[in-house]
């Protein structure tokens, strides 16, 4: 299976001179994922729990809703340049019953590990119905705990410390508890995943739950929170517009800017229980 992190040359330049020396870099590689035999979406991405990325995608393009829906997850010949096998070719069977994906969606499903939804026909078409509606989830979240999330996010990036490269996403219960973080160098692939997880472990909708991101919280991530089911999206950057429309449509609450003891609630604020922060 393909690396989480390779070695390559560098010329590291310095105030006191320069010098060449191996530099650990993250893996980037392309994964297709089929359904039925079928090809679906490519998508580069970091290997490493591709069966949960491979899960986490099919259900936030709603072609699955719970983990009832799926039969088998298996790797496919795909040998590289030396022969063997590059692991970056991942078959999911369905459940007796389940429907594939309409062949009729018009999308481009290439999506790069920057973007997560590009090649989308139209706007409509990425307002993917969810039947986790988070709207009218009771959770409640103190300002303590929210503030506590960006440090246990970091502390358990462990791939980031080596290479400084990856997004890190961040499933945390109510009270803060760290249930499963995922790196990526896409930062919709660590979603994917968290959510895959999420899947197998049959805990869609994800009631109670927060998923903290580790850069901006842009629409596909609002998206796919919102088909998962989960309540409230932070990030520790900034949302774009459509994101904080797409939470209000959704009744999620949205945060951004979640650093030190400060933060911006966007939408959903009667979730969030104030102190003084300042």
């Amino acid at each position: 299976m393909g690396r989480v992190t390779v070695r390559r040359p560098v010329l590291k330049i310095a105030a006191d001179g320069s010098r060449s020396r191996p530099d650990t870099l993250a893996a980037e590689e392309p994964l297709e994922i089929r359904v039925n035999g079928a090809p679906l979406s490519v998508t580069m991405r970091t290997p490493g729990h591709d069966v949960e990325l491979a899960h986490g995608f099919l259900l936030t393009e709603g072609v699955i809703h719970d983990k009832a829906q799926l039969s088998t997850a298996r790797y496919c010949d795909s040998p590289g340049p030396d022969g063997r096998n590059t692991y970056n070719v991942l078959d999911i069977l369905l459940a007796p019953g389940v429907q594939p994906p309409d062949a009729s969606v018009t999308r481009n499903f290439y999506t790069t590990s920057s973007c997560g939804v590009c090649g989308k026909a139209a706007l409509d078409s990425v307002r993917l119905s969810t039947r986790h509606s988070p709207a009218d989830d009771p959770l409640t979240l103190d300002t303590d705990t929210l503030t506590a999330l960006p440090d246990r996010l970091r502390a358990a990036q462990r791939v980031f410390d080596t290479t400084g490269g990856l997004h890190a996403a961040g499933l945390f219960d109510s009270d803060g508890g760290l249930l499963v973080v995922r790196e990526d160098v896409g930062r919709h692939n660590a979603v994917d995943k968290v959510l895959g997880w999420a899947v197998l472990a049959d805990r869609v909708p994800l009631t109670g739950c927060v998923l903290l991101v580790s850069g901006r919280a842009s629409f596909e991530l609002v998206q796919k929170a919102a088909m998962a089911g989960v309540p409230a999206l932070a990030a520790v950057s900034a949302p774009s517009s459509l994101a904080v429309d797409l939470a209000a449509e959704q009744g999620m609450t949205l945060i951004g800017f979640l650093r030190g003891r400060t933060m911006n609630v966007y939408t959903g604020t009667e979730r969030i229980v104030t102190k003084d922060i300042a």
